[in-house]
């Protein structure tokens, strides 16, 4: 019952610290402050023991607030998110130190070295270098540090549960701030493109992505962390607020990779639990799948159904669009020709961007990490990409356990395939798939014996 009062205040506070922030958007540059200091101050003074726990803590709680820090002006640069949980793991390792095994991203790092220096002779005369090798690779490179990091460090379930935890409570926050920025859709929506103001006056492709994050969350909580009725409702209701407010922004990326997150997560839970756990995991499904039907019913009547053209790949008059992905298959297939131009060094570190703005006069980002490694780094590029994906599928065959690892993988690649690594959410979400997952260990209730 405490833990259950616990948890429900903690949803509340962050309701609050959305509102508040709402109110006076300077309070946010308190709020990012104040969870600093606090995550710098637990993990210095908790026990070596615990040392990994808080470090995760911390990173997953600034991963979370990233996008509302982004939007209010909260934190001290654009990219603070990430060079927040860059700092952060490097604390931890300074703390834990590192698997010998986890070599593999040593290289990753320093494959991705070449590239700056290409950059230093391709990049335009007009572009700022610091900026834009910041931009492109800081992504990366927390990507990078990350896993060094998580690699094969073991946590348990509860502590993961907790990890992921502090991920969606400033996303709450985050949904609670758009809510009272946008109270009224109707004012705000006239086509069905892609909504920046329905967004909170923000990037609708990153709100999306990090709501859909925490509709991810919170639908694992829903089936695997809710042992109470109550808890129940309250974790479905916050999923209902949640994907409402990820549906309206009209990005489809991240609402559409979290639901293929959660269908791979239900796969592999429900073939780790017992029979009876699933039969009640048969109800909590319904549970769900009516909350999403009511929120789906309520996004089409405030859109006044361009919601529905909008998932139809249809415009506001009907009309088939051309282009499923919306122009990122015309930018992928651009940047494999850059890879093709330069295929052993690549073109360099955010050529791919200025090369475009040198074409069409637009310096269109790339949403795709996958094309954009290849193009700016060449040959180390595709070295870097077959350690990404093969080295933690060498992990998975050894160590099975982990329910949460395919997951977490299809996260972290639908992710970086339609928005890139803006965010520092894909790169931290791949580090978590690296742990070693463990179930709690019984206390063993030794006999006593009289003398």
């Amino acid at each position: 019952m405490k833990t259950d009062i616990t948890y429900i205040s903690l949803i509340g506070s962050h309701a609050a610290i959305g509102l508040l922030i709402y109110l006076n958007e300077s309070l946010a540059k308190v709020y990012f402050l104040s969870a600093l200091s606090y995550f710098i101050y637990r993990i210095v003074v908790v026990s070596e023991r615990e040392k990994t726990f808080e470090v995760l803590k911390a990173c997953a709680y600034f991963v979370g607030a990233e996008v509302l820090l982004r939007m209010t002006k909260g934190a001290f640069s654009y990219e603070a998110g990430k060079y927040v949980v860059i700092l952060l793991v490097l604390f931890g390792m300074l703390y834990k130190g590192l698997s010998g095994k986890g070599y593999p991203y040593f290289i990753y790092l320093i494959f991705l070295v070449p590239s700056i220096f290409v950059a230093s002779t391709t990049l335009s005369f007009d572009a700022n270098f610091r900026t834009n090798i910041a931009f492109v690779l800081s992504g990366p490179v927390c990507l990078g540090l990350a896993a060094l990091f998580c690699y094969d460090k073991k946590i348990t379930y509860s502590q993961m549960s907790q990890i992921m935890l502090y991920m969606a409570l400033p996303i709450i926050a985050h949904a609670i701030y758009i809510f009272f920025y946008v109270p009224n859709l109707q004012d705000v929506i006239t086509s069905a493109a892609s909504n920046r103001a329905a967004s909170g006056g923000w990037g609708a492709n990153q709100v999306s992505a990090i709501l859909g994050l925490g509709i991810f969350i919170m639908t694992i909580r829903l089936f695997a962390n809710s042992p109470t009725i109550g808890l129940k409702i309250l974790n479905a209701i916050v999923i209902m607020l949640l994907s409402f407010r990820a549906i309206v922004t009209f990005s489809r990326g991240g609402v559409i990779t979290a639901f293929i997150a959660i269908v791979i997560f239900l796969f592999y839970y429900y073939g780790r639990v017992s029979a009876k756990r699933k039969n009640e995991l048969i109800s909590i499904f319904a549970l769900f799948f009516f909350s999403l039907v009511i929120t789906w019913f309520v996004s089409s009547n405030q859109t006044n159904g361009l919601i529905n053209l909008r998932y139809e790949n249809k415009d506001h008059l009907g009309r088939e669009k051309a282009d499923l992905s919306t122009g990122r298959g015309e930018l992928f297939m651009h940047e494999l020709d850059g890879f093709i131009s330069s295929p052993f060094f690549g073109i360099g570190s955010s050529r791919a961007k200025d090369a475009r703005i040198e074409e069409t006069g637009q310096g269109t980002t790339s949403h795709s990490e996958v094309s954009r490694t290849l193009a700016e780094h060449g040959f180390f590029g595709v070295i870097i990409l077959i350690i990404l994906i093969f080295k933690p599928l060498a992990m998975r065959s050894r160590n099975k356990q982990n329910y949460y690892f395919y997951a977490f993988m299809a996260f972290w690649f639908l992710t970086i395939n339609h928005m890139s690594m803006r965010i520092a959410m894909p790169a931290f979400i791949y580090a978590l798939a690296l742990l070693n997952v463990t179930h709690e260990k019984n206390p063993i209730r030794r006999k006593q014996f009289a003398n």
